[in-house]
């Protein structure tokens, strides 16, 4: 039998879409049926780095963000105008379409207590839903596959359209999958080491857990990798995206929804927003890319009448502190701006107020919503999951579904 260090090595365990499994193994795939109920659709957006919210959603009425921002701040002239007090960046001219739509809600001034600056540890706060001071080895998505899913044994419950899979999609028994190119991965799954764990080796003769554990996972993946392949094969796309690497995921994940792949949430990133230095042009570009993209996503949707069945929700680990920094950026900061797009929003626009600029905590915004209130309100309203459970806690549940 291939050795365990031997497999471990070879398999390449710690990426999804490299896993390889033998074909015996599919015959785990019928002891457990498990799936979930309903059709509703979760697409999670994050934008890595720390988006600076306040010249995402501009407060143009306030004439301390001019005076914060001298040099920074977006011309009240060229705001988009959404509402008495704020407007989007010009960047943003798709996504004021959407607002216009009734297809957006904003809600303003979202963070946790004692916030985090730090890039990696907050971006665990926000992927596992702690408390600052808690550390957790799931995700808050992965924790409602264990919790909703019980004896679920396919990897694509929910997928993550990158190379690894973060922490938000682990589960204590389920996980989701990591799948960047569904053909690269189905091509991963077909490779001759296959063949040759299959001709060596029996499932009967697996008998040390952990590596029975490994195999079973890999059965699911390949299985998994099997079905959205042959899936995504048969649904074209019907939307114009544009020629960028965030739009390519968005239209990865638009074709397995319109197909029908049973996959109740997507996880999506989009890099780069660390803007400390000359932000004005990189910080447009990316609300340009992912404002044309997100545009694109669900134009594809509605045309397939997926869109009625699909809540995306855009996030950043933490926004930008409200002074402009001596490079003509941004530093970290606290809390931000958080978006819900859906057909069907029960509040549209505005869910709150503007931030309060004369009110700050040494230079920062002061968040007024727990992201975990939304993520509560998400998991019951939408996923129809027992959210106290998921978040080891009570959040109060708000009202934009």
């Amino acid at each position: 039998m291939t050795s365990r260090r031997n497999f471990l090595k070879r398999s390449a365990l710690t990426t999804a879409g490299t896993m390889l499994i033998p074909n015996f193994l599919k015959a785990l795939e019928a002891t457990a049926p498990g799936s979930f109920a309903g059709e509703k659709i979760l697409v999670v957006i994050q934008l890595s780095g720390g988006n600076d919210g306040l010249n995402t959603i501009i407060p143009y009425q306030d004439d301390l963000y001019y005076s914060y921002r001298p040099q920074l701040a977006i011309p009240k002239e060229k705001v988009l105008k959404a509402s008495d007090l704020l407007g989007f960046n010009p960047a943003l001219e798709k996504l004021n379409v959407l607002y216009d739509k009734g297809y957006l809600t904003v809600i303003n001034n979202v963070g946790y207590p004692n916030p985090d600056r730090s890039h990696f540890r907050s971006m665990d706060i926000w992927q596992s839903a702690s408390d600052a001071s808690e550390y957790l080895s799931t995700g808050w998505i992965g924790r409602y596959l264990d919790a909703s899913c019980a004896g679920c044994n396919t990897a694509h419950q929910a997928i993550e359209v990158d190379d690894t899979l973060g922490l938000a999609l682990k589960g204590t028994s389920i996980k989701g999958m990591a799948v960047r190119n569904p053909a690269r991965l189905y091509k991963a799954m077909h490779n001759p080491f296959i063949q040759q764990l299959n001709d060596n080796n029996k499932a009967s003769q697996i008998n040390d857990p952990s590596l029975h554990y490994l195999y079973k996972t890999l059965a699911e993946t390949v299985s998994s990798a099997d079905y959205i392949y042959d899936r995504s094969k048969i649904s074209p796309v019907a939307a114009t995206y544009p020629a960028n690497e965030f739009a390519g995921r968005l239209r990865t994940v638009a074709s397995l929804i319109n197909a029908g792949v049973e996959t109740k949430v997507y996880y999506v990133s989009l890099s780069g927003f660390d803007t400390h230095v000359r932000q004005k042009t990189q910080h447009e570009r990316l609300l340009s890319t992912y404002a044309e993209s997100v545009y694109a996503f669900i134009d594809d949707l509605e045309r397939s009448n997926r869109f009625k069945d699909v809540l995306i929700m855009t996030f950043s680990e933490f926004g930008r502190r409200v002074s402009q920094n001596a490079s003509g950026g941004t530093d970290h900061g606290t809390a931000n701006n958080l978006f819900v797009m859906g057909r069907n929003l029960k509040k549209k626009g505005f869910l709150n107020g503007s931030p309060d600029l004369r009110k700050l905590d040494d230079g920062d915004l002061i968040y007024q919503t727990d992201f975990r209130s939304i993520y509560a309100t998400l998991l019951n309203k939408w996923l129809a999951a027992d959210d106290t459970r998921i978040l080891s806690q009570k959040f109060p549940l708000l009202d934009f579904i």
